[in-house]
């Protein structure tokens, strides 16, 4: 029996055991959600208050509640308001931030350790508690004097069910020194107390509402500051009374983190607006890099990129969100300004800036890589092993923007769900691809898929949506409400950097006309030097090639490569012209050089499928290809007709018994035109013996006489036999003999 009863009582301790370890992990997994607090920030205000100050507030208020949201927990922001002296309309702006639906989940808790009146006291009315130190006084809106009508109306309209401990005849008092201010007891069906005005109570009198007793907190002529102790022995006005920013935080069971404040920076704004209005080429790209270099040059410290483009060249939009994502922070603010959309390597571009602000309506978005064929000229997306590295280059912008890295490599792959998950310890809300999920070793807990992210559908979301997702800033609807976002002085217009004359003149030398055109009057110029030397078409010759060069260059398709590659052809060119006599691999090798230097300037070929690559080539051959054909065309022309059009005419010289001879006109000494050839030493036909090696040139006897002669084609050694085949000018041009042909 003792071992039965041993047995029973070891069960029993088991089973106890395993119902308190079981108790135990309940509370363990539903310890996440009790434990969180609260999440608070901090905010201390300056004197006056401007414009930066306003959006500083503002940012951190929509950030606070698009957190509350996605990790389901209150959000709490604490200003402390100093005592000063600040404009209305700033004041006014920053009370409506305070107010409005953007930050409707956000409690706002006015902190004021000292007295507060003037305009400051109305930040203080706009929020939901007001925390004072015991000694603090708040009111007297206008310092001694009724504030204006218009100004007083929309006092009364931030206030209204801001603060259920203020009233309309407190906030009255406080405006205009002339109303008097009742502490009204009233019986009834709703008891309480109420702080009127006298006419307020003559109108509660007049609906016969009970009125047990009435007692005077304000003077007629006293101005409306009301001390925080008698405020909350009077029970009106202040919720509570602290000494400093621990008995705060206390208060309302927030963290110490809280009290740290975010950074902000005390520059005064210098902001550019550079627009992308158009597809992602590598020229587009080039201008926008040049725009960024040279806004940074001029001190900027705030860029907005006015977006709207449905995207381009894989290469040039990451190069761009590259080159943004790489300013510091901390000198430079980036914004995408999305009113409209940006898909593709548009959305892209975005993805590399601080902040991203689009309208409700807007679309970021499908980013997925597609490459044309070769067929129809159709586009198809590429690959998986083509786009694998850019999901890297999605992971970097990702991590170096804080934003949530499978949202944005669900852009790219259509086959990537995302999942809501929270953090098991902290309660935080993010948004993870499976994978990770699985590899956090239980720290995130998966919850549901994003329905953007459904398979075979590239994630693509408007503004409201991407602000949930983390992606972007709460939306803005007009470029008026993204200033006040972003605390840009109305003074300050918001217009994109103007293209410069420059810009314009790149844009149109780099389409296919403008390269046509360079390159067609370029070969034209060189063929009329050939043939009528005068100096001035080879300088129109450099200018136009110069030209066509420069534009390549900054528009990104061009380097030093493509101008050496020319200007070597131009020399191989010439020495068979000038050195070399007949046509061989100098001439066609610079013939070759000259032509792929201007293919290899009209294109960049990075990021191009082979396919794609051969396209783009063959277009630039055709433009060159068209190009020759025309100045063949224009040279024919030229010969033809050139001798008998006035005035043009005058640029060549016309050989004798040509042109048509006026009577009485003035002729030259016909001992001029004495044929060279019947002075030459030697004539066609004559036989010599080469002295030295002709390669081509050298020196040949020809009986007593030691001559200068030139090949006609290969080298020929010393001690050979020669023929004189023609003579030119000067010039004696010879061939080796045969001896069979000889004899």
């Amino acid at each position: 029996m003792r071992y039965i009863y041993s047995a029973i009582k070891t069960v029993l301790i088991a089973v106890v055991a395993c119902q308190c370890y079981a108790a135990a992990a309940d509370e363990v997994a539903e310890a996440p959600a009790q434990a969180a607090k609260s999440i608070g920030q901090f905010l201390t205000l300056t004197s006056p208050i401007d414009d930066s100050q306003v959006a500083h507030v503002g940012n951190v208020a929509i950030e606070l509640q698009a957190r509350a949201v996605r990790e389901n927990r209150d959000a709490i922001l604490i200003l402390e308001i100093p005592p000063g002296t600040s404009r209305f309309g700033q004041v006014s702006d920053l009370a409506r931030r305070l107010t409005s639906a953007d930050v409707s989940k956000v409690r706002t808790v006015a902190w004021v350790p000292k007295t507060v009146d003037g305009y400051h006291a109305i930040i203080a009315l706009a929020c939901q508690d007001i925390v004072m130190d015991a000694d603090a006084s708040l009111g007297d809106i206008g310092r001694g004097k009724a504030v204006p009508n218009e100004e007083r109306d929309l006092i009364l309209s931030i206030v209204d069910r801001r603060n259920s401990r203020l009233s309309r005849g407190v906030v009255q008092a406080m405006m205009d020194p002339a109303v008097e201010l009742l502490r009204v007891s009233v019986d009834g069906p709703d008891p309480g107390v109420r702080f009127l005005t006298p006419a307020e109570l003559k109108s509660m009198q007049a609906n016969n509402t009970p009125i047990s007793e009435t007692e005077r907190m304000k003077d007629v002529g006293s101005p409306g500051l009301f001390n925080a102790s008698d405020a909350v022995h009077s029970g009106f006005m202040v919720a509570e009374l602290v000494k400093n920013r621990r008995e705060v935080a206390r208060t309302y069971d927030l963290s110490t983190e809280s009290m740290r404040e975010p950074a902000k920076s005390d520059r005064p704004l210098n902001v550019k607006v550079i627009a992308i209005h158009e597809a992602i080429t590598p020229l587009t790209e080039e201008f926008i890099l040049r725009q960024i270099r040279t806004s940074v040059a001029d001190g900027a410290n705030l860029l907005i990129f006015d977006i709207d483009s449905p995207g381009g060249y894989l290469f040039s939009s990451v190069n761009i969100a590259n080159t943004i994502a790489d300013l510091d922070p901390t000198k430079v603010t980036t914004v995408a300004w999305i009113p409209n959309r940006a898909l593709s390597g548009a959305a892209i571009i975005s993805l590399g800036t601080d902040r991203i602000i689009m309208t409700p309506d807007a679309h970021l978005g499908d980013a997925g890589v597609i490459q044309e064929t070769e067929e129809g000229g159709a586009f198809e997306r590429v690959p998986e092993k083509l786009w694998s590295d850019f999901l890297v280059t999605l992971q970097n912008l990702a991590e170096r923007k804080n934003r949530p890295t499978a949202l944005l490599q669900a852009m790219v792959d259509k086959n990537l769900q995302v999942f809501e998950a929270t953090n098991a310890e902290t309660g935080r809300v993010t948004f993870m691809s499976e994978y990770e999920i699985n590899d956090s070793n239980e720290e995130w807990i998966k919850g549901p898929v994003v329905p953007e992210s459904r398979e075979e559908v590239l994630l693509t979301v408007n503004g409201n949506r991407a602000h949930e997702l983390g992606l972007a800033d709460a939306p803005c609807e007009n470029i008026e409400e993204l200033r006040l976002r972003l605390g840009i002085p109305e003074g300050n217009k918001l217009e994109p950097v103007a293209r410069t004359w420059v810009d314009t003149l790149v844009f149109v030398l780099n389409s296919q006309v403008g390269g046509f055109g360079l390159i067609t009057f370029g070969i034209l110029c060189m063929y009329i030097e050939l043939h009528m030397p005068s100096g001035f078409f080879g300088i129109l010759a450099a200018v136009f090639f110069s030209l066509f060069f420069w534009s390549r260059y900054l528009g990104g398709t061009s380097g030093s490569l493509e101008l050496v590659m020319f200007v070597l052809g131009l020399v191989l060119l010439a020495m068979e012209i000038f050195v070399i006599p007949g046509f061989g691999v100098f001439g066609v090798s610079g013939l070759l050089m000259m032509a792929g230097s201007l293919v290899m300037a009209s294109h960049t070929f990075s990021g191009m499928s082979a396919g794609e690559q051969f396209n783009e080539s063959m277009s630039s051959l055709g433009t060159l290809a068209g190009a020759l054909a025309t100045v063949l065309v224009v040279a024919i022309s030229i010969n033809r007709f050139l001798p008998s059009i006035p005035f043009l005419n005058k640029l060549i010289l016309t050989p004798p018994g040509y042109a048509e001879i006026e009577d009485n006109a003035p002729m030259l000494n016909p001992a001029v035109f004495k044929n060279e050839i019947e002075d030459s030493p030697v004539q066609s036909g004559d036989i010599g013996i080469t002295a030295s090696t002709l390669r081509p040139s050298g020196k040949a006897n020809f009986g007593d006489l030691f001559l200068d002669v030139v090949s006609d084609g290969g080298y020929i050694d010393p001690g050979m036999k020669i023929e004189v085949i023609r003579v030119a000018g000067r010039r004696i041009i010879v061939r080796p003999v045969d001896d069979a042909e000889n004899a």
